[in-house]
C-alpha cells in the first residue's frame, strides 16, 4: 500500500507550521481510480480524466461579428481618404449559405454569425453607413476612415482550432466548459468517479439533533457543517454517524470506512489527553500520524492511511483526516488542510483560497510563531478614517467552540506564521466564504 514514507515532517514531534503540514499531506496523495461517462447535464463539477480535443475549427468558417455590409477590403487601400460606394449583391444569413456570385465595386448585406462569403474580408457596421436607392438597386456609402481591411471578421480556428486541446485533464467541469464541449458536438464526457467520503463524529458527550439532550451532552454540530462543506466539493458523503469514545467502537467504524471510502473525515478525540489509545488503534490500522500544527484555532490533527483490510490490501488506502472536535477548529482544519487533499483525490488540481488583501478595520493582537484563523467580516467602509476601503473586522469572541461568530463572518482573517500584532488600517490577508465553505 502507498506509506508516507521515511518523512521528517511526520516523525518530528515538534509543532508543525501551516505550511509544514499542508505539504505533508499532499505530498503522498494520489487520485483515487475509477471512470464513468456521463452525458453534459450529469458532469457539471465533475474531474475530466481526459484532454478534450477540438474536432473542428470553431467557428468553422470565417464570419460576420455584427450586422453590417461585408466586402472586398482591398478597395480601401485604393484612396484611404474617399469615401467608398458599392452597390449591394443580395444578403447572406447566418445558418444560410450565400450562392450569389460577388463582382469588384459589391458589397453584401450580412447578418451577425453569417459566413462570409468568399473573396470579402470586411464587415462595416449597418449604423456607420448610408445607403442610397435606385429603383430596385440598393448602394453603399462607406464614409473614408470608417473601418480598416480585416475589421469584424471572426476567422475560423480563431475561438479554437482543429486538434487543439478545448479542455484539460484534471478540469474541475464549470457550466462554460460544458457550453463549449457541446459547441464542438459532444453530448458525454468522461470524468473522474466521484470521490466517497466517510464522515464520523467521536464522543460520549455527542447527541443527534432532534433527541433528547442528556444532562452534560451536546448536540453534534460537526456532522453538519463538515457535510455541507463536504458536499460543496462534489463529494459523496458518507455519514457514519457518532462513534462514542471507545476502542472497539472506534475500529470498526475505522474499518468499516477505509472498506468502502476514499477518505475518512473525523471530529474529535486527538486531543493529547485522548489520543492514547486512538494512536494505539490507529497503528494498528495503518500509519496515521498525530500532529501539534503550530496554529489557532485546530491545534491537534491526525493524517495518514489506513488500510482497506486488516490483512492490508496492494491498492491505495482510504486516507485519514482527523480534526479537533471544537466546532471552528474542524471547519478551519478543515479548510486548511482537507479541502485541498480531496480536490487532489478527486483528481483535479489542489487550488488554495483564493487570498485577498484589505485592511483591518481594527488592531489585532497576535505572536508570532502560528498561522491564526479569525472569523470577520469583510466590508466597504462607508464612514471614517478608512471610508471607501474594503476592510475586515473580527466578528466577537474568537473562541474555537463558538460556532455563532463563524457563522456571522463572511471570511477568515488569515496572520501568517511570523506574523506579529496587526495595526488598524493595516493590509490582512483574508480568504472570502463564498467559494470556499
Amino acid at each position: 500500500m502507498s506509506t508516507l514514507g521515511p518523512s521528517p515532517l511526520i516523525a518530528n514531534d515538534r509543532h508543525l507550521s501551516v505550511a509544514q503540514a499542508r505539504e505533508a499531506i499532499l505530498a503522498p496523495l494520489r487520485p483515487a481510480v475509477g471512470t464513468e461517462a456521463l452525458t453534459l447535464a450529469e458532469a457539471l463539477g465533475r474531474v475530466l480524466v481526459q484532454d478534450l480535443i477540438s474536432p473542428m475549427n470553431v467557428p468553422p468558417h470565417d464570419n460576420s461579428a455584427m450586422d453590417g455590409y461585408a466586402f472586398d477590403g482591398a478597395v480601401l487601400e485604393v484612396d484611404p481618404e474617399a469615401d467608398l460606394t458599392l452597390s449591394v449583391a443580395g444578403t447572406a444569413y447566418a445558418g444560410q449559405a450565400f450562392t450569389l456570385a460577388v463582382a469588384a465595386g459589391q458589397a453584401v448585406r450580412i447578418m451577425t454569425g453569417a459566413v462570409m462569403p468568399p473573396g470579402l474580408d470586411t464587415v462595416v457596421p449597418q449604423e456607420l453607413v448610408k445607403t442610397e436607392s435606385e429603383g430596385a438597386a440598393l448602394r453603399v456609402i462607406v464614409p473614408a476612415r470608417t473601418v480598416k481591411r480585416g475589421e469584424n471578421r471572426r476567422r475560423a480556428g480563431e475561438d479554437l482550432a482543429l486538434g487543439k486541446p478545448a479542455l484539460r485533464a484534471g478540469r474541475l467541469l464549470r457550466p462554460s466548459d460544458l457550453g463549449l464541449a457541446a459547441s464542438l458536438g459532444f453530448a458525454e464526457l468522461t470524468v473522474r468517479r466521484r470521490l466517497r467520503v466517510a464522515l464520523i463524529s467521536t464522543g460520549d458527550e455527542l447527541r443527534n439533533p432532534g433527541h433528547p439532550l442528556p444532562e452534560g451532552c451536546i448536540y453534534d454540530s460537526n456532522r453538519a457543517s463538515l457535510a455541507g462543506a463536504l458536499r460543496r466539493l462534489g463529494v459523496e458523503v458518507v455519514d457514519q454517524g457518532l462513534v462514542p469514545d471507545q476502542p472497539a467502537a472506534l475500529e470498526a467504524a475505522f474499518t468499516q470506512a477505509a472498506a468502502t471510502c476514499d477518505a475518512v473525515v473525523t471530529s474529535g478525540g486527538v486531543s493529547v489527553g485522548e489520543a492514547d489509545y486512538t494512536r494505539e488503534l490507529l497503528s494498528r490500522l495503518g500509519e496515521v500520524a498525530f500532529w501539534k500544527v503550530a496554529m489557532r484555532p485546530g491545534r491537534p490533527f491526525a493524517f495518514g492511511p489506513l488500510r482497506r483490510a486488516p490483512s492490508g490490501d496492494a491498492g491505495e488506502p482510504a486516507w485519514l483526516f482527523a480534526l479537533p472536535g471544537n466546532p471552528v477548529a474542524a471547519l478551519v482544519t478543515f479548510y486548511a488542510f482537507v479541502r485541498e487533499a480531496l480536490q487532489v483525490l478527486a483528481g483535479a488540481p489542489a487550488e488554495p483560497p483564493m487570498a485577498l488583501r484589505v485592511k483591518s478595520a481594527e488592531a489585532i493582537r497576535k505572536r508570532p510563531g502560528r498561522t491564526e484563523f479569525q472569523r470577520a467580516i469583510v466590508q466597504r467602509e462607508s464612514e471614517g478614517p478608512l471610508a471607501g476601503e474594503w476592510t475586515a473586522r473580527i466578528t466577537g469572541s474568537q473562541g474555537a467552540g463558538i460556532l455563532r461568530s463563524l457563522s456571522e463572518a463572511n471570511a477568515l482573517l488569515v496572520l501568517g506564521h511570523e506574523q506579529g500584532s496587526v495595526a488598524a488600517g493595516e493590509p490582512v490577508e483574508v480568504w472570502m466564504f463564498e467559494g470556499l465553505v
